[in-house]
């Protein structure tokens, strides 16, 4: 549920010439003036019901917290380098029940203290862009790695600006290749039985099993592909409309390729006798996913400005792909200017979406299929997300830290709902400085 983006804001520049000597010298403001560095953190927490790694049932406990520092560095007039890093911490009470049996007791509702039950993903991205001399015209490219512990990716890709109409109109044509890699881990049982070939070794010499004591998952298989393969091109015009009104059109299309399935998310079979150790359902097998999802998104922004103290900020996104899901985005934020530097801005956010075909509840799919999944991600579901944020700008930076001016300060709070029963809390905040 994790992914990279980047976003590129329109370039407000203008030049102007001047005659000396009887000779025309032109003069143009640079892209950026000088160093800019935003300090960036998020603290994330969710639960819920509906545990993947469980099949579909037990706590969704996560906490995630993200510091990520951007730096923004003129190169000379026209170019700018961007450095992106960040960490990705988190602890999750689900995960860690990839194996529950480090507990005299295991359960889908009792969090596991196994090495999975935390990690952290460590990512880096490299951004270049070029401005022409009449600013007309923008083009970037970028290089981006992360690593966790059993996940790594590559990425690169670019893009070009294009502004005519007085810079009232501009489109964006970029493309971007992601080339990750799994080092999969498995639900503790699979791998145990795998490897001993019955339930006479590693975990099963250590607990009785009951329920059905004949336990053999024979659908359970290693995955030989570890390679899942990302390719996106994205296309969007921007207008503006009236002095009050601007738009944005936008269209994806992504396509992925490779291990697109959770190696460690169990799957129970509704036609096969249940197996336990204590409160723990033993996996029949893991999902099972196809290895090609289409993809495409397609939306429009709306931003108007009613007067100087009031901004209404729309979006929508329609989004399809080849496994059956559909879904539709809407979300709306009003920056309210308190004065010339507090803003404060509500947010509400409203999304739902039908499920893929593969997916099916706790125990409802049969060992006869090729492809299920419990992952409720996947499933038919609505949600809300309300929320509240303030920002302050220091127009003049006239509070400074060595020869950094602060420049803006912003800080946001959501609750999300969804209606499967996951809920969360998300705090974010942002301040970036200004080398003077």
């Amino acid at each position: 549920m994790k992914y990279i983006t980047v976003l590129l804001l329109g370039f407000g520049l203008f030049s102007y010439s001047q005659e000396k000597d009887s000779t025309n010298v032109t003069y143009k403001k640079r892209v950026l003036e000088n160093i800019e560095v935003d300090f960036l953190a998020s603290y994330y927490k969710q639960d819920g019901i509906h545990s993947a790694v469980s099949g579909g049932k037990g706590m969704e406990d996560l906490t995630d917290i993200t510091p990520t520092i951007v730096v923004a560095v003129p190169l000379n007039d026209d170019a700018v380098l961007t450095i992106d890093a960040g960490i990705s911490a988190y602890s999750s009470a689900s995960s860690g029940n990839i194996n529950p049996f480090d507990s005299n007791t295991p359960s889908p509702w009792q969090a596991s203290s196994g090495a999975s039950a935390s990690d952290a993903l460590t990512s880096l991205v490299a951004n270049y862009s070029h401005s022409s001399d009449d600013r007309n015209t923008v083009w970037n490219a970028h290089l981006s790695g992360s690593v966790e512990y059993d996940y790594s990716s590559i990425g690169f890709g670019g893009g070009i600006t294009k502004l005519f109409n007085d810079k009232n109109s501009e489109i964006n044509l970029s493309a971007n290749v992601y080339l990750d890699t799994w080092s999969p881990i498995y639900p503790k049982e699979l791998q145990d039985f795998a490897s001993y070939g019955n339930t006479n070794g590693g975990i099963f010499n250590n607990f009785t099993i009951t329920g059905n004591t004949a336990y053999n998952p024979n659908k359970f298989s290693f995955h030989e592909n570890k390679n899942r393969n990302s390719y996106a091109v994205s296309l969007s015009f921007s207008q503006v409309a009236t002095k009050k009104m601007q738009f944005s059109l936008f269209l994806d299309v992504l396509q992925q390729q490779g291990l697109l399935s959770t190696p460690y998310q169990r799957i129970y079979f509704a036609d096969v006798a249940d197996s336990f150790i204590n409160e723990f359902q033993l996996a029949d097998d893991i999902e099972r996913l196809p290895d090609s999802r289409f993809k495409v998104p397609v939306g429009a922004r709306l931003n108007y400005y009613v007067n100087e103290r009031l901004v209404i900020r729309s979006y929508y996104r329609y989004y399809w792909d080849n496994w059956d899901i559909s879904s539709h985005t809407m979300n709306i934020e009003l920056p309210i200017k308190l004065s010339d530097k507090f803003t404060v801005f509500p947010m509400y956010r409203y999304y739902t979406q039908q499920q893929s075909k593969y997916f099916a509840p706790y125990e409802q799919h049969l060992s006869t299929e090729k492809y299920y999944t419990s992952d409720y991600d996947l499933s038919t579901f609505n949600a809300n997300q309300y929320g509240v944020g303030i920002g302050y700008t220091d127009i003049f930076m006239d509070r400074k830290i060595w020869k950094f001016g602060l420049k803006n300060i912003d800080f946001r709070y959501n609750h999300y709902k969804r209606s499967d029963g996951l809920f969360a809390n998300i705090v974010s905040f942002g301040i970036k400085f200004v080398q003077q």
